[in-house]
């Protein structure tokens, strides 16, 4: 691997100019592909197997006319004073219903009166407004004559909110991604004192993103890729195609400050750190990949597009970098080091007095702290576990939920409508369960379910049944008496489909619930049922990646038990930020509640792979000192001196531009952002760069063992660059160090 990078650096550095070129063309190639490839497709929702979603296509057949797929709005009616079906003010009203059934792609409005959607009191009434086209197809005149209609009603009186996912959803103004960029921009400037190192590596981070994205675009409508199945794949291609140049280049620094010539610097940057790039990304694409094994669709393609933008990051990395690296050779160094440099080539000799002198250079931060850990190794760790062990503590009373009207900001005219139809018709209104009953005589049978339904436990109302024109199938609402997040909600939902059962043995129907509220427990219980062969499919995998790349059992074990410590310490203070409220203030949130069910896994798929991004990096220079004849503590510190601010550096650039979400409006927006965030800043800081060394020190060279069986059988991916070290114009010649058992 090493020598097979190490002659690709040195090719890429010497044919610069192709290579950039190379890079160019395919950026303009995938570019024009994708502004002549036809519109993605509209964003879809389906969980292949559930209950919910065999529900939804069998009346997607048996209701051709019906179209279950359309956007939907309810506008909900207040009068100020008396009831809605008092004259002057049933006119108002009247006058709103004929504003809505003019707005574009309408295909009818419920009338309230005729539809029995006024409340007990008189005072609130509903219009349902459906529409020819799914939401995600709806235009913008579409949403603005709905908006207007709601504004024209209001102005003659009435206190008029809509729901529904017809409802344009006020975008937050949020400069997440620009905020990140420059705060990485900002850091990578301090981190190598250059301008030029600092342009590189964001000039390929985005010429990556760049490629990703337009491969993904270009290939939307081929392969059914939604205009928001590229939303990870901007935000983890960006940060990871940052990180891989600040690696490989810190890299280039470090060779030619060692006394090496300019080609051979490159070449033997990629030889190594590029080395530990290819398997960090793989570490990526293997956690985002995996994601396929939750069986939902949307999260396929979200994990499998951003896999992709992560392998072209890697590919940018080990050719484009060493190729800007030949156009700017010296000025990549601090102003206060190219003077160091002669630019000529040196001899061996002389290289070993160069390397010597940086050796004993002055300790940097990296080296004083790992020196610090060494000596104090288990109040380091006991420190680091407890600490992340007390944060993970709420995890344990872990609420999940999906995103709803009710979470909405209070201002908000979907959150309004929401609260008007609780207070009016009850909590259940705004989670009905949708049941499909299918027989022979759908009539005769459904009316039969609905009766059985009517007098259980909580259910409030059940509506007359909806027969298809077949006659073979059925549509039944039932209302619930709790709201659609409630426990007892979901008790309800299993009840009813453990009836189901019986209501085919009795009448020989086949009954199916399904609606939005029973859509979403489903949703949750899929993921739940996934967590763990996902997470045993994703350590797995990484497990063995990682044997390879240090050939060691401990080292990968401990880089998994880490990981799972820092993602459950994370999502423990998700939950006392979002669930219990704590903080509340301090991130704007409006009302704490469920976490939402995509997280844990969400969290477990990109923080995993961006923690063995660091494991990688930082581990891989101390395996590297190590296999060239250092001590194992002096490993340690080596590696720490080399890779510690890489590390921390790649930790804020990540960090930042996830924190850059928390400024956003949405709750789960926010969520999102404050967990990955704490995610990283806890595996980067705290795990890998306290609990690590400190655990290296108390195993010594036992953390370097491999049985010896194991290590005939593994192949030598040589991620260390020793081979690099002989033969090779102007290196070091060493001794390869023999591998320690156990009882060494």
């Amino acid at each position: 691997m090493a020598t097979f990078l190490y002659k690709l650096g040195r090719l890429a550095f010497r044919r610069r100019g192709r290579t950039t070129l190379l890079w160019l063309l395919i950026l303009v190639g995938v570019g024009y592909a994708a502004s002549a490839a036809p519109a993605p497709p509209a964003d879809t929702f389906s969980m292949p197997g559930t209950e919910s979603q065999k529900a939804f296509d069998l009346l997607k057949e048996r209701f051709p006319d019906a179209s279950a797929d359309g956007a939907t709005a309810r506008v909900v009616v207040r009068a100020p004073e008396g009831k809605v079906s008092d004259p002057a003010q049933k006119a108002k009203v009247e006058q709103l219903l004929a504003d809505l059934a003019e707005a574009p792609l309408v295909k009818g409005v419920a009338d309230p009166y005729q539809a029995g959607a006024v409340s007990k009191d008189g005072t609130t009434a509903y219009a349902t407004v459906l529409y020819e086209v799914a939401a995600t197809e709806l235009t913008d005149k579409a949403k603005d004559a709905l908006t207007e209609a709601t504004a024209d009603a209001r102005k003659s009186g009435l206190t008029v909110e809509a729901g529904g996912d017809a409802v344009a959803v006020e975008a937050a103004k949020n400069n997440a991604e620009s905020l990140g960029i420059l705060v990485s921009a900002v850091v990578l400037l301090l981190t190598f004192g250059s301008m030029v190192a600092a342009g590189m590596s964001l000039l390929t981070a985005v010429i990556g993103v760049g490629v990703g994205i337009c491969g993904i675009t270009a290939l939307g409508s081929t392969l059914g890729l939604s205009s928001t199945t590229s939303t990870l794949a901007l935000m983890i291609g960006l940060a990871v195609g940052i990180d891989y140049a600040l690696f490989i280049i810190s890299r280039y620094r470090s060779e030619m400050l060692e006394g090496r010539d300019r080609e051979e610097a490159a070449g033997r940057a990629i030889g190594t750190a590029g080395s530990a790039v290819v398997f960090a990304g793989l570490t990526v694409i293997v956690a985002l990949a995996g994601l396929a094994v939750v069986n939902i669709p949307m999260l396929t393609k979200m994990g499998l597009a951003a896999a992709g933008t992560v392998a072209v990051a890697v590919l940018i990395a080990i050719t484009f970098v060493p190729a800007l690296l030949g156009y700017a050779p010296f000025k990549s160094l601090p102003r206060r080091e190219r003077k160091k440099i002669s630019g000529k080539p040196l001899s061996a000799r002389q290289q070993r007095k160069a390397a010597k002198r940086a050796a004993k250079a002055k300790p940097n931060l990296g080296s004083r702290w790992a020196g610090w850990v060494l000596r104090h190794p288990v109040a380091v760790l006991l420190l680091g576990v407890i600490g992340l062990g007390a944060l993970a503590v709420p995890a344990a009373s872990l609420e999940l939920g999906l995103p709803g009207e009710g979470t909405m900001a209070e201002d908000t005219t979907q959150r309004k409508a929401y609260d008007m139809l609780s207070d009016s018709f009850g909590a259940g209104f705004n989670g009905p369960l949708l049941l499909t009953v299918e027989a022979k005589d759908a009539k005769a049978a459904a009316d039969r379910v609905g009766k059985d339904l009517a007098g259980r436990p909580g259910v409030a109302s059940v509506s007359p049944a909806t027969v298809n024109k077949a006659g073979d199938t059925a549509m039944v609402n039932v209302i619930p008496t709790t709201g659609p997040t409630d426990a007892k909600t979901e008790k309800l939902v299993h009840s009813l489909r453990a009836a189901a059962g019986g209501f085919e043995k009795e009448i020989g129907a086949t009954v199916l619930v399904t609606g939005q509220t029973a859509l979403f427990i489903d949703f949750s219980e899929t993921l739940d049922d996934a967590m763990v062969p996902y997470l045993g499919l994703v350590v797995g995998l990484a497990f063995v990646l990682l044997v390879l790349v240090f050939r060691s059992v401990l080292v990968p074990l401990k880089a998994a038990l880490g990981f799972l410590l820092s993602v459950t310490a994370a999502l423990g203070a998700v939950v006392a930020v979002f669930q219990w409220g704590w903080l509340k203030d301090v991130f704007g949130i409006d009302q704490p509640g469920p976490i939402m069910s995509t997280m844990p896994i969400f969290m477990i798929g990109v923080v995993f792979g961006l923690a063995m991004d660091y494991e990688v990096f930082l581990v891989t220079r101390m395996r590297e000192a190590y296999v060239h004849g250092e001590h194992p503590g002096e490993a340690v510190v080596t590696g720490f001196r080399h890779g510690g601010r890489v590390v921390a550096a790649a930790a804020i650039i990540m960090a930042s531009v996830f924190s850059g979400f928390i400024l956003d409006a949405n709750d789960f927006v926010k969520m999102i952002g404050f967990g990955l965030a704490v995610a990283v800043l806890f595996d980067a800081f705290v795990v890998r760069m306290a609990i690590v060394p400190a655990v290296l020190a108390l195993l010594g060279r036992s953390a370097w063992w491999l049985p010896r069986w194991l290590d005939a059988v593994l192949p030598d991916m040589d991620v260390e660059g020793a081979k690099l070290a002989t033969g090779r114009r102007g290196a070091v010649p060493h001794q390869r160090r023999r591998e320690p058992s156990l009882v060494d």
